[in-house]
């Protein structure tokens, strides 16, 4: 019983240093401001308020991409090495199906050769890479009016083999795909491939001609746009990033913490919020929510921290219209009386262990 008074001062202490001291919990906006950092210098506390918003609103500005990638029309299709092509001359099956009617497939079509020709019955070789397929109908029917009356030609590409792009990363099938004699925009390649909807990220995609990349926010476009097309050009390659590398990360007194992530081009800070079941009820304080977004290079700006009161319901009119960005981490803090409980639970085995040490202390002394 000799150390109860020890006891006592060590939990008047503790209750004391508790009240005046959370580590993590709450801010107040003297303690860190633009006009008053931190000691480090290297954090801002801003509250989040409607002008705040008015001003990153203004301070966004659209999507802009270059004209050349804008203003991209795609030539007339050319035939190219590799192509398969079929060649109808009307009332005359045995110049279009030489095999007979039961050669069917690509195998009744006519294969461009490596060196860019192709063979036709009666007028023997036919320059045709780097033709569109309506010259080449053109020079066939003329070279075929010295043997036949009349020649009603058609060409037709069987397999496009020369002009591609490539769709990779978070698709369902990334593959290699033909462009035809119908102009490809990027919305048609995407939609080839399949985007996979648990991992793509549409806002982010990357479209990489002759050596240059371009990042598109497909969605921003889509809305900017007017009905604007994005049309490909052989080689072009795209990439569909992974939204693994795009998530914000909700912590504290939440319904359920953790990382997720958005395909779009934001996510609100309601929206991040409502994903982790709202705050709890019972032990969130509605005036410590807030968003730290850290700066790339700390030594050349600071880390920000944000901060929404949200005991009235009118606050998340406000959390609506924020927007997080990827990495930003939200942060609920515990109210005063949690703090508190939790502060006593993790005391009382330090008191027990105090007190079986003062019971074996009067049991050596008696």
């Amino acid at each position: 019983m000799k150390l109860t008074p020890l006891l006592a001062a060590l939990l008047l202490s503790a209750s004391l240093s508790a009240c005046v001291w959370a580590p993590g919990q709450h801010l107040r906006s003297s303690d860190i401001s633009k006009d008053r950092p931190s000691d480090d210098g290297r954090l801002e506390l801003i509250p989040i308020t409607p002008k705040l918003i008015a001003m990153n609103q203004a301070a966004q500005t659209e999507q802009t991409l270059p004209a050349a990638l804008l203003d991209f029309q795609p030539d007339a299709y050319r035939v190219g090495k590799g192509d398969i092509l079929y060649i109808t001359v009307w009332d005359h099956p045995e110049l279009t199906v030489p095999a007979g009617s039961q050669q069917q497939g690509n195998l009744a079509g006519r294969l461009v050769q490596a060196d860019g020709t192709l063979f036709y019955p009666y007028i023997g070789k036919v320059q045709a890479d780097g033709k569109t397929p309506g010259q080449l109908r053109d020079e066939i029917t003329q070279r075929l009016a010295k043997y036949v009356e009349s020649p009603q030609v058609d060409v037709a590409v069987l397999t496009y083999a020369n002009q591609r792009v490539w769709v990779t990363g978070a698709t369902a099938n990334p593959t290699t795909i033909s462009i035809g004699t119908a102009p490809m925009t990027l919305s048609d390649a995407i939609s080839q491939a399949g985007i996979n909807p648990s991992e793509g990220d549409l806002s982010g995609i990357k479209l990489t001609r002759e050596g240059i990349t371009y990042e598109i926010d497909l969605e921003r476009f889509a809305q900017q746009s007017g009905g604007r097309q994005i049309h490909l050009k052989a080689g072009d390659n795209i990439y569909v990033p992974y939204l693994d590398r795009k998530e914000v990360f909700v912590v504290g007194e939440v319904g359920q913490p953790g990382a997720y992530n958005f395909r779009t081009g934001d996510i609100s800070l309601s929206q991040a919020i409502g994903r982790a079941r709202g705050l709890a009820q019972i032990t969130a304080n509605g005036n410590a929510v807030y968003v730290i977004r850290g700066a790339r290079d700390l030594q050349q700006e600071p880390s920000v921290i944000y901060q929404l009161e949200a005991r009235s319901p009118g606050a998340f009119a406000v959390a609506s219209h924020f927007h997080l960005q990827p990495g930003d981490v939200v942060f609920v803090g515990a109210a005063g009386i949690t703090r508190w409980s939790r502060f006593v639970n993790q005391l009382l085995p330090f008191t027990g262990i105090i007190s079986n040490a003062a019971s074996a202390s009067n049991d050596l002394e008696n």
